[in-house]
């Protein structure tokens, strides 16, 4: 006799709408424009699939993906990508060097989750600029949306 609850066929699921995406990229850029900086912005939903994205004129090119790519590792682990030098030191040299060379695997600063009442809704990620200001870009998407990394 199976005495394990039934398990659901379907989970629910919270993620961000393409007008919170739009919202955040603003955001984002509005900081960049303060700080006197050109950057790419990238925001994925739950699953890491791209909600919204803008280029500012002058941006680094390859900054593009870097943003996508940013955003994504935000969103897959639900951590700060430039939280990963730190967390990285204490695991094996093997974890150390391989989880880096993993696509679409960035782990310097610019990306942070987005959660909304502590559950994990998405990704922001940004490229272009230095990390602290590419994050600070980045907080000021989540500030506008009244999330939490």
């Amino acid at each position: 006799m199976n005495t394990l609850p039934p398990t659901p066929i379907t989970v629910p699921s919270t993620t961000l709408s393409w007008a919170a995406g739009a919202t955040a990229v603003q955001a984002a850029c509005a900081e960049a424009e303060r700080l006197g900086v050109r950057i790419n912005v990238a925001v994925v939903d739950v699953s890491g699939t791209l909600v919204a994205f803008l280029r500012m004129p002058g941006s680094f090119l390859p900054s593009i993906e870097i943003a996508v790519d940013k955003a994504y590792t935000a969103a897959g682990f639900g951590l700060p990508t430039g939280a990963w030098h730190e967390i990285l030191q204490g695991h094996a040299p093997a974890v150390r060097d391989g989880l880096p060379r993993r696509p679409r695997v960035v782990m310097f600063g610019g990306g942070l989750p987005a959660r909304q009442d502590g559950v994990l809704v998405g990704g922001i990620g940004v490229s272009g600029a230095s990390d602290t200001q590419d994050e600070a870009c980045a907080r000021a998407a989540l500030v506008a949306l009244g999330l939490t990394a």
